[in-house]
């Protein structure tokens, strides 16, 4: 599984990508975590909101913080 957190590097990015990270060790699934801050890569996305969530190249969340438990259930 790959998962991208998109975001400017800001504390919103930042909690999302950790709430990420924690559902991902909660659940036990092996997955690649990238965090993408680079605005020309975050725009090839569409994304217009950040922070921004993407699971094998879907985008599943947009311009919301999610927490660990949100981020699970998608999962």
């Amino acid at each position: 599984m790959n998962i991208k957190v998109l975001g400017g590097g800001c504390a919103k990015c930042e909690a999302l990508l950790a709430a990420t990270k924690e559902a991902v060790a909660e659940k036990g699934i092996e997955a690649e975590i990238e965090y993408i801050t680079d605005m020309a890569k975050i725009m090839e996305y569409g994304i217009m909101s950040t922070p921004a969530l993407i699971i094998d190249n879907k985008v599943v969340s947009m311009g919301r913080v999610l927490k660990a438990k949100d981020v699970a259930k998608i999962l």
